[in-house]
């Protein structure tokens, strides 16, 4: 009985550190990369899984919920994950929201416009399917890093 409930404690514990270890955007590529392991494109990955804490793609997830104020799904977040180049180029934040200053989603805004060059949507810099550091290359292994809302954009 008493190995029973060590066992149980023991797992409860483990689980709780894994919990509170998760919940980080940082490391993981927006790329369009489906093979590569820090891919959000990947659907078995950390970075990609439907089923990931860490993931944009987890509905229920702190990055990936409609909900969360830290999420690039939720329309009205202001607080989600930020975007750096390989280059160290900031390339705003990951988001739906139209009307953020920084958003991805803005089309006036500097990280929205298809015209402006620390967007992923310019054709022909981060949003180029050619380029090594493009979001669009499905073979790159450059493509930019997310970090947390809250951190420095210092990772490379």
């Amino acid at each position: 009985m008493k190995k029973r409930l060590l066992l149980v404690v023991t797992v409860l514990l483990s689980l709780t550190v894994i919990s509170a270890q998760a919940q980080s955007v940082k490391g993981c590529q927006l790329s369009s990369n489906k093979y590569d392991a820090n891919s959000t494109s990947n659907p078995y990955g950390r970075c990609g899984s439907p089923y990931s804490a860490d993931s944009i793609n987890n509905p229920y997830g702190t990055f990936g919920s409609r909900y969360s104020p830290n999420s690039a799904n939720n329309p009205y977040a202001t607080h989600t994950p930020k975007i750096t180049a390989y280059d160290g180029a900031n390339l705003g934040n990951l988001s739906r929201n139209s009307y953020a200053p920084d958003s991805t989603s803005n089309p006036y805004g500097a990280h929205g416009s298809q015209y402006s060059t620390d967007s992923i949507h310019n054709p022909f810099t981060y949003g180029n399917p050619y380029s090594p550091d493009s979001v669009s290359n499905p073979y790159t292994t450059t493509a930019p890093t997310l970090s947390d809302p809250d951190s420095d954009s210092d990772q490379k």
